[in-house]
This record gives structure tokens, sequence and C-alpha cells, in this order.
């Protein structure tokens, strides 16, 4: 790595916390030495309350741009100097990138999701797709499928004081894409989440639940919700087989882990960062066989 480290080498980053489990810096920085470009990516331990000086020290540092996960996204997006249409829709980022001083803020975690799921053979188009979480991956996840023709939707997520988001999303939604059923509901009602599991073609967890430290829980109580055939989806990737994912195999369920979703929103990234392809297969080979 020092060897190709110069005084003109650009910077990028991973903000988010935590982060030391984060696959991006070694999926990015092999791509910068394939193609030899001359940037390095790092990841920052940052919480939401310091996102706002992150971002003032990624302008004073000339920083080519970075990546934000949970759960710093829709902070992040307070502080863009511009918004692509997905992320005005969801008010959330996890791509930044710097033109020249101005900050524009991307959302690929839907476009990394659907792309995953086609990665393994699934569509979405015409399916009963069922989200647990409402933060900005699970809302990037909802519009994408939306748009990419999911017959209906049912959005499950905590009823605090980030509800009221989860309903508004819901409204986005139909209102882009009026054709489309979707419902919202307490992710704390058991009943209803295995009920509406049962008749979905799709599950996807894109909460925080299985991921380290938490690692021991799964957002699926009741077990009886898996059934040979159903999709289940997990958008946390460390640890790779999750509880969700394990219980889900032993019930049938065809299971796609989150480590997909992290190499296609990263694919995309990595194009507008560079305007260059992702040698994707190398990547795939070397970080996610």
């Amino acid at each position: 790595m020092e060897e190709r480290i110069s005084g003109h080498t650009g910077l990028l980053a991973l903000f988010g916390s935590p982060v030391g489990h984060s696959g991006s810096p070694a999926m990015y920085n092999y791509s910068f030495k394939r193609l030899g470009l001359d940037y390095v990516y790092v990841a920052i331990d940052i919480k939401e309350h310091e996102v706002k000086e992150a971002i003032s020290a990624m302008r004073l540092f000339r920083m080519r741009g970075c990546n934000v996960t949970m759960p710093d996204k829709a902070e992040a997006a307070k502080y863009m100097d511009e918004l692509s249409p997905a992320a005005q829709i969801i008010g959330a980022v996890n791509t930044i990138v710097n033109e020249d001083g101005r900050l524009i803020g991307h959302m690929t975690d839907g476009e990394g999701f659907v792309n995953n799921l086609k990665d393994h053979g699934v569509e979405v188009a015409g399916k009963k797709m069922v989200i647990a979480g409402g933060g900005g991956a699970a809302t990037a996840m909802q519009v994408q499928s939306a748009l990419d023709g999911v017959r209906e939707l049912t959005i499950f997520n905590k009823k605090d004081a980030f509800f009221e988001r989860t309903l508004a999303t819901a409204e986005k939604i139909r209102a882009a894409v009026p054709q489309i059923a979707v419902q919202v509901y307490d992710i704390d009602d058991v009943d209803r989440m295995t009920e509406e599991i049962r008749s979905a073609d799709i599950f996807a967890n894109a909460t925080i639940v299985g991921m380290k430290p938490m690692d021991d829980q799964s957002v699926v109580k009741d077990l009886s919700a898996f059934r040979p055939g159903l999709v289940v989806c997990d958008a946390v990737y460390n640890p790779e087989e999750t509880r969700l994912l394990r219980e889900a195999a032993e019930a049938g369920c065809i299971c796609v882990g989150g480590k997909g979703m992290l190499l296609w929103q990263g694919v995309a990234a990595f194009k507008l960062y560079t305007g260059q392809d992702m040698p994707v297969d190398e990547v795939k080979e070397r970080f996610f066989s």
C-alpha cells in the first residue's frame, strides 16, 4: 500500500459507526490498484452527532468522496450542496462525491439491493415484498424495488419517533408508483409480520438486528413465517450468515446475504468517484466468494 501512496493520492473514506468490520476498504483499494488509480480508501468511525464536523473535514481535506453507512445516512444528507433524485426522495445519502468543493449526495443502496437479487436469479417485478426497517438503506431498498415493479410492498418499522418518516416514505412511493400497494406496520406486531411474510415472495431485513454485536438476534421472531421457496435476504453482511439467514435456510428458504448488496452498491459508487467500472468479476471472486 505505501508504495502507491504519494503526495497526490486522493482520499476516500467510509463514515459510520461501527465500521471496523467493513469490507469496503479492501474492495475499493484493490480496485484502485488494479486500475492504476491514485486513490486510497479508509474507514472512519463517525457517530451521528459527529456527521456535521466530518462533512466539514471532508471539504477541508478536499476528499474525493466517501460512503456513508448506519447511522449517519439521513444526517449526512442535510449538509449536501446537491442531492440526486433518489437521495431527494429517500432523504438520505450513502455516497458523497466532491466535485471541486461541491458535495453531491447519492443513494446507491437500492440499486445494490436489486442488482444483488438479480445476481442470484431473483427479479422483483410482479412480486410481493416485505421489508423490515425504515432507515436510509431500508428506504432505498423500498423505493428502488417500487420503481423496478414490485406488485405489493409491506414495510415494518419500530413505532418510535421515526415511524412518521416511514409513513411519509410510503406516501412518496404511492405518489411515484400509483399502481403499487403499500402498507406500513409496527415491527413489534409479531402476528402481523408473520402473516405478511407467509404471503410474500421476498422478505428483506434492512435493520441492524443481526449485525455485530447483535449477531445472536433475528428480526423474525416466529419461524413459522418461513417456507420453502420464500426469498429471504439480509442487508447485514457481517456476520456473513446472520441468524435470520441461518434459520431461513433451515426452513428451505432461498437465502441472499448482504455482501452482494455491498458489492453492487459499491460498483455504482465506484463509477461515481472515478468514472470507471469496478473490475466486478475479480472483486467478486477475491472478496465475495
